[in-house]
C-alpha cells in the first residue's frame, strides 16, 4: 500500500493551557473561600465558594456546547494501521492499559502516526503484535482520538489480513493532553493565583475579624509521635518522623482524637496526607450538607492510595492526597497522586469502590 505523507490537523494546545491555568484558578479561589469562610464563619464566603465553580461549570458546558455538538455529528473514519510499537502500562485487572504507536493509512487522506493508549482484554493481548495491521477509527478533524476497532466489519477484517502498511516517518501526535510539565505548572500557577485572589479580596474577614478577640478555642496537645490541633472550624493530627497516616489504625485514631467527647459535629472537607490530617468542621447555625467524619472507610484508604499510585500511569510517584467532602450530598473519596510523569486521580464513593480513574 502507497502512503501519501501530509500532516493532518493539530490540536489547539494554547487553548488546552490557558483552560487548565483558568481552571486552577477556580479551583483555588473556590477551595480558599469555603475553606476561609469556615474559618472566620462568615456565610457569604462560603457561599461564593461554593458557586464559583458551579458558575464556571455552566460557563464552561455553554461555551463547548457548538464544538461537542459538531464533534458529536462527525462520523468516524476507517483506515488500516500497522503497530509500530506497544506497551502495557500497568493495571492488575482483566483489561490491561496498553500504550500503542501507529502508522494510520486512510484511504483516501494523507497518512499519519498517532500515540494512544487503550485498554486490552488479557486474553486478547496477544493478538496484537508490532508490525501487525490492525482495523482504527478516528474523527477526521481529531486523528488523535484513534481507537483501534476490537470487532471490525468482515470487510475491514478481510482487508487487514491481506494489507501491508508502510511506516509513516516523523514524531507521533499523542492522545493524552498536551502540555506536559508546561500544562500543570499553568495550572498550579493559576490555582495559586486564585486562592491569593481570595485571601487579598477578603482580606478584612479572613485577617481582621479576629484581631481584637482575646483567644478563640484553640487547644493544643503533643506528645512524642503526634501534634493535635483543634480550633472554632478546623482540626489537625500532625504525626511525627517514621509514621503515616496509612498504617493500621492510624487514621482512625486521628479521626477520633478531633471527634471526641461532646464534638460530634459534622465534616464539610477531610484531607489526608502521608502524616497530616486536616478535618474542616461545619459551621454552627448554618445549614450546609456535611458528613460525619468517623464514617470513612478507614480500611480501604491504604488500598485505595496504593491503587492510585500503581494503576493510574504516574512514573515514579512522590506524593499523595486523599480528600473526603459531603458537599454534594453523599461521600466522596479523591486521591490525587502526583510524580515526574504527571497528576493522576482516582475517585471511589463513601464504601471505597472506585467509581473512576483519570491520568495526566
Amino acid at each position: 500500500m502507497t502512503i501519501t505523507a501530509g500532516a493532518p490537523p493539530t490540536r489547539n494546545t494554547l487553548a488546552d493551557l490557558a483552560l487548565g491555568f483558568l481552571t486552577g484558578g477556580v479551583i483555588g479561589a473556590s477551595l480558599t473561600a469555603v475553606i476561609g469562610g469556615c474559618v472566620v464563619e462568615r456565610v457569604p464566603l462560603i457561599v461564593t465558594g461554593l458557586v464559583l465553580p458551579a458558575v464556571y461549570g455552566l460557563l464552561f458546558f455553554l461555551a463547548t456546547l457548538p464544538r461537542r455538538a459538531r464533534e458529536a455529528a462527525a462520523v468516524p473514519r476507517a483506515a488500516l494501521a500497522v503497530i509500530e510499537g506497544l506497551e502495557a502500562v500497568g493495571g492488575e485487572a482483566s483489561d490491561v492499559p496498553v500504550r500503542f504507536e501507529l502508522s494510520v493509512a486512510p484511504d483516501d487522506a494523507p497518512a499519519f502516526r498517532v500515540e494512544i493508549r487503550q485498554d486490552v482484554n488479557l486474553v486478547e493481548l496477544d493478538e496484537y503484535r508490532p508490525r501487525g495491521v490492525v482495523v482504527v477509527e478516528y474523527p477526521p478533524d481529531r486523528p488523535w482520538k484513534t481507537r483501534i476497532v476490537k470487532r471490525p466489519t468482515p470487510e475491514w477484517e478481510e482487508r487487514a489480513a491481506v494489507a501491508r502498511v508502510d511506516s509513516v516517518p516523523g514524531p507521533a501526535m499523542k492522545s493524552e493532553t498536551p502540555g506536559g510539565c508546561a500544562g500543570g505548572l499553568l495550572t498550579l500557577f493559576g490555582l495559586l493565583l486564585g486562592a491569593a485572589a481570595v485571601l487579598l479580596l477578603f482580606r478584612a474577614d479572613l485577617f481582621d475579624s479576629h484581631e481584637g478577640e482575646s483567644g478563640a478555642l484553640k487547644p493544643s496537645v503533643s506528645s512524642s509521635s503526634s501534634t493535635t490541633t483543634v480550633t472554632s472550624a478546623t482540626g489537625t493530627v500532625t504525626l511525627g518522623p517514621g509514621q503515616s497516616m496509612l498504617d493500621e489504625g492510624e487514621l482512625r485514631k486521628a479521626v477520633e482524637s478531633l471527634t471526641q467527647g461532646a464534638d460530634k459535629r459534622q465534616a464539610l472537607t477531610v484531607v489526608v496526607q502521608d502524616r497530616l490530617l486536616t478535618v474542616v468542621f461545619s459551621p454552627s447555625g448554618v445549614k450546609i450538607a456535611g458528613f460525619d467524619p468517623r464514617s470513612l472507610p478507614y480500611d480501604r484508604v491504604p488500598g485505595l492510595v496504593e491503587e492510585a499510585r500503581t494503576t493510574l500511569g504516574i512514573e515514579s510517584p512522590q506524593s499523595w492526597q486523599l480528600t473526603a467532602d459531603g458537599v454534594t450530598g453523599s461521600l466522596t473519596l479523591r486521591v490525587v497522586v502526583t510524580g515526574g510523569g504527571g497528576t493522576g486521580t482516582l475517585e471511589a464513593d463513601g464504601q471505597g469502590k472506585v467509581l473512576r480513574r483519570s491520568g495526566s
